[in-house]
């Protein structure tokens, strides 16, 4: 018996039908009487069901003649009936007679009359196969729900009786054969016929073979396709296909036409979806009644859950008594709460030592209600115990911010019999929440086997990055230049050097002893401003040898400030310096007598904003100087709450994720503290910026931290993954929990290491200043009176980089460069093959919504659908009668668009989407040149592999580009009397439609034009119009090219 096998993969992009913003879909198949159904997957747009679904062929010569009805309904719970969301009809023709030759297709969804709402695609794989065995039929339901389970399915030879037929593409004037042929199919299935109403359009589905088959899996060893529309190898595409064909079996044989859409990006794999949480928050709890229990430090600490604590001040001690023989004393603390335990730094020599040191232990963890503090002396055997001092937890009192500090106290020593002893102890003892002010401080529980030399390192930390400016040096010209060699004639520059920084100007264009330059040279300075300016002037003697012929040392304390453009410094003389030391002192004591001169105007301009993240998502706006920021806007909030499933990142080291969060917004940026080995951490930290202006990102991101306890200095902490949010797409005072995935490329391909749990909340303080925020320029003014050039943008960028991180990285503890890079995305400018296909779809996709407007425009054009056509004829009268209803039209129908769409409005806050990245199929090729140095290390065959693909993406884009320089030479030459003749007939043309138009009314004019475009098919011709002949014959430049 033949067995139909229909497999729903997924569907994707379906439209929203339970009024929250989501759909329950589920897939119902009908097949010759026989339907069943999918399970029903709720609250989700791009659902995964990948279920088949089994249909008995009673007739396989019916087979070709029969068609597959596949719909998506939405599952609603209440009332008895579901909403439809769009369906395919597939003929069973194209249905293909073996499993291998088939392949997983998506098909866009159609609509079911003129007036429902539909969109998405469906992913569908169908095939029929003869079955061996005498399996069970599927349970069949007119309409109920089936459960099927996966046949025992093998595929045979079919005989070739069974051998498809030709297909015949459907036109316009074949609709009333389609329209009888699905009637006929209505009746078979036991359904009522329906009434007058006519559909709008049927489309059947027909399928070609493959020929070859083993259309199976995707291959990560074929060569990368270069992903502008185009192939560079010959090898198989990738299995999925999406089909747009309308074509329907055809009764004698002839030639197939099937007209495809392009292959769209694959859907974005669920496990890299943002999953919702609802963690219980103070400032969720506080709005349920009786959920809040009034806390006093859910007023600053209400987007985290409370973790609390233990803390034990230790302070000092005092008269302490001599262990050692010599009658010295090496005293130290020792915390020890259960398993836990905790040490402070031992003092040399030091009867009354001073420690000041915090430690922290969990309540989660505690093991025992009896906290021990022991005073020992340090020794080189076994260390001596001096005293100790118990405290029971049941009686620690209670601290809650902002209450003060809790005092510390003296206590007696006693011995291990329980008597007392000479020496007193310091101690406070007290139980808060992260909320403390000494939690920042304190050594944790967790941290137990970290030295106290990198216990540092695992605390959290709040940096400021340093306050840039721009350095700009005008060059002018120099007088009285010495050279080395008299009579030689100078080829000099000039050299700017600042830090790390060097600049060199153009070489003068007369070489003389008295240069002119007028160059501009531009750098980056930093608070406080310690550095020196060095400008020298060279004198190129040959090729790579330089003459020195003067320095200058300038400060940077010295160099004034500009704010605005009205004026500029006055420029200076300086007196040029000899190179040597000798010459310097020689020169120091005969300044009257002679020195060589260079006229610079310096200055630092403090109305930019110096870039050291990308533009498209920058974290901060505002300009250097404090006097042209604008005031605040409204309060960021962000709660690091935790991390799952990260992936052991010390696996070899016998040890999992030593994991700490970075979170970059403005100039401030938060490390929150390292929890040691664990995959599931959880930070609980929460931290506020004010917010400037709406439109920027915060970044947050994760790194395992390598400078534990045995670590090198030179080690790097390891990047697990980062995430991006933009503050314009949070709604005001609403607080967000969601699980970000963590998604890092590597060169072997997309990785995910875990999941990061964060809350936000925004709230606006200005709503007039915020609303006004989204009429004024990004950037400060300065940046479009005097913009930056062109070629000075990226290398500042990359210098405020480096001077950010290397600044950061000296702080203590450091946050280190590699996690510094990571944040600004230092090589985010680079040339990536992978990068350039994601904006090309990006294009794309942009593009897709005019060419539906123009296939919309094409359909009513052909009259496809008379009643819509009719409307469009109706509106287009009145607005050519009531030329002022047309904005007002326009603007109303933008209203209304944006209304509707509001329903459907993003729930959550944007991520990182491995889809639109193309990095979930990224080739490992491309993947291998993206992570390259710069310059390559790679062998001489792959680099040159790469740039004969990279040639073949460089040719079809030439040829794109060649093309429209064609068009538009064309255009330029109906009036260049290039093409004498064609000029002419252009200008004639013009001539007598300017008497026509003139002796004619307007509205007239248009509704003959309208009615001409909008006319019905049946008085259109296809082949092209007059006009666009006469345009195609224009002459262009394309013959002048060698």
């Amino acid at each position: 018996m033949i067995k139909l096998i229909v497999e729903v993969h997924d569907a994707s992009d379906l439209m929203p039908k339970d009024g929250d913003g989501f759909a329950s879909p589920f897939v119902e198949v009908d097949f010759d009487k026989q339907r069943q159904r999918t399970q029903t997957k709720p609250k989700d747009l791009n659902p995964y069901w990948n279920e088949q679904l089994v249909f008995n062929v009673t007739n396989p010569r019916d087979l070709s003649n029969n068609t597959i009805d596949v719909v998506v309904y939405n599952d609603k719970k209440s009332g008895h009936h579901k909403n439809f969301l769009g369906r395919v009809r597939i003929s069973g023709e194209s249905v293909p007679l073996s499993e291998s030759e088939t392949t997983l297709q998506r098909y866009p969804l159609d609509k079911r009359g003129l007036f429902s709402n539909i969109k998405g695609d469906i992913a569908l794989r169908i095939y029929a196969v003869q079955d061996h065995t005498s399996a069970a039929q599927p349970q069949q339901h007119e309409y109920g729900n089936v459960e099927t389970g996966t046949a025992n399915i093998s595929s045979v030879e079919i005989p070739q009786m069974f051998s498809t037929t030709p297909l015949q593409e459907i036109n316009g004037n074949h609709t009333h054969r389609i329209n009888e042929q699905a009637e006929h199919h209505h009746h078979q299935m036991g359904e009522k016929p329906m009434k007058k109403k006519k559909e709008h359009e049927v489309r059947t589905f027909h399928s070609i073979g493959t020929g070859g088959g083993g259309g199976g899996g995707f291959s990560h060893s074929q060569p990368p396709s270069s992903g502008f529309g185009f192939e560079t190898h010959h090898q198989k595409a990738p299995h999925v296909e999406t089909r747009t064909d309308f074509a329907r079996a055809g009764p004698g044989p002839g030639p197939a036409t099937v007209m495809h859409m392009q292959q769209g990006p694959p859907r974005q794999n669920p496990e890299f979806a943002l999953v919702e949480t609802s963690p219980p928050l103070a400032a969720r709890l506080r709005y349920r009644p009786g959920g809040f229990s009034g806390d006093k430090t859910s007023s600053t600490y209400d987007l985290v859950e409370q973790m609390h604590y233990l803390y034990v001040s230790v302070v000092k001690a005092r008269d302490l008594p001599t262990m050692d023989v010599s009658g010295s004393l090496d005293p130290y603390v020792e915390v020890k709460l259960g398993n836990y335990r905790g040490v402070t730094k031992h003092l040399e020599k030091n009867q009354n030592p001073v420690w000041k040191q915090i430690f922290a232990f969990s309540k989660e963890r505690l093991q025992s209600n009896l906290l021990e503090v022991s005073v020992k002396d340090k020794d080189f055997g076994k260390d001596d115990h001096v005293g100790r001092v118990f405290f029971d937890l049941t009686e620690v009192p209670v601290r809650v911010p902002p209450d003060s500090p809790l005092a510390p106290q003296w206590y007696r020593l006693v011995d291990k019999k329980g008597d007392k002893v000479r020496g007193e102890i310091m101690l406070a003892v007290w139980t808060g929440t992260q909320a403390d002010e000494s939690f920042p401080e304190a050594w944790h529980s967790d941290a137990h086997d970290v030295s106290h030399v990198n216990l540092a390192s695992t605390r959290s930390k709040v940096y400021f990055s340093p306050k840039l400016y721009y350095l700009r040096v005008q060059v002018l010209e120099a007088q009285d230049l010495v050279p080395s060699e008299r009579g030689r004639p100078l080829d000099t520059f000039v050299k700017v050097q600042l830090g790390n920084q060097m600049r060199v100007s153009r070489p003068t264009q007369v070489r003389t002893i008295n240069p002119i330059w007028n160059d501009e040279l531009m750098l980056v300075a930093s608070e406080p401003f310690e550095d020196l300016i060095v400008i020298s002037v060279g004198d190129k003697v040959g090729p790579g040898r330089d003459d020195l012929l003067g320095m200058v040392f300038l400060s940077v304390r010295d160099i004034p400030q500009r704010h605005d453009t009205h004026k500029l410094p006055e420029p200076l003389w300086f007196n040029l310096q000899k190179p040597s030391v000798a010459k310097e002192e020689e020169s120091e004591k005969k300044k009257e007598k002679f020195s060589s001169k260079i006229h610079l105007r310096l200055y630092l301009d403090a109305g930019y904003h110096v870039l050291d993240e990308s533009t498209h998502f920058s974290s901060d706006m505002q300009p250097s100087s404090k006097h042209l920021r604008k005031a605040g806007i409204g309060i960021l909030e962000l709660g690091i709450l935790s991390a799952k499933n990260l992936l052991p990142m010390k696996g070899r080291e016998g040890r999992t994720t030593d994991s700490y969060c970075v979170a970059k917004y403005g100039n401030k940026w938060v490390r929150t503290r390292t929890l040691l080995n664990t995959l599931n951490p959880r930070w609980n930290e929460q931290y506020t910026w004010e917010v400037h202006d709406p439109c920027t990102v915060i970044t947050v991101g994760v790194f395992d931290n390598h400078h534990i306890n045995g670590s090198k200095e030179d080690a790097r902490d390891q990047r697990i993954g980062k995430v991006r949010i933009r503050l314009s797409t949070l709604e005001t005072d609403r607080i967000y929990t969601h699980y970000y995935p963590l998604l890092v490329l590597t060169p072997s391909g997309l990785k995910k290491h875990g999941e990061l749990q964060l809350a936000l909340r925004f709230s606006c303080t200005a709503w007039v200043n915020m609303v006004a925020q989204y009429g004024r320029p990004l950037l400060p003014k300065m940046h479009y009176v005097n913009p930056i050039p062109v070629r000075y943008v990226d290398w500042l960028r990359h210098q405020a980089m480096q001077i950010v991180a290397a600044r950061l990285s000296r702080a203590e503890p450091p946050l280190r460069r590699e996690a510094v890079e990571y944040m600004l995305d230092v090589d985010y400018h680079m040339f990536s093959l992978r990068r350039s296909k994601a904006n090309f779809q990006r294009i794309m996709s942009l593009l897709s919504g005019f060419t539906m407007v123009c296939r919309w425009f094409n359909d009513i054009c052909t009259w496809r659908n008379p009643i819509t056509t009719c409307l469009v004829h109706i509106l287009f009268v009145i607005l050519v009668c009531y030329p002022e209803l047309i904005l007002p039209t326009i603007f109303l129908y933008l209203f209304v668009i944006g209304l509707w769409n509001y329903r459907f409005r993003p729930r959550h806050p944007p991520h990182m989407d491995a889809r639109i990245s193309q990095a979930e199929f990224a080739h490992p090729d491309e993947l291998d040149e993206e992570f390259d140095s710069f310059p390559t290390s790679r062998s001489s065959d792959i680099v040159r592999m790469r740039y004969d693909r990279l040639r073949s993406v460089a040719g079809r884009v030439q040829t794109v580009v060649g093309d429209l320089a064609t068009q538009g030479e064309r255009a330029q030459a109906l009036l260049s009397w290039r093409d004498s003749r064609a000029t002419a007939i252009f200008i004639i043309f013009s001539l007598i439609w300017a008497v026509f138009i003139y002796i004619t009314p307007f509205q007239v004019v248009a509704v003959l034009v309208g009615l001409y475009t909008l006319r019905h098919p049946r008085f259109r011709s296809k082949m092209p119009s007059a006009p666009v002949n006469f345009f195609k014959r224009l002459p262009s430049k394309s013959d002048m090219l060698l």
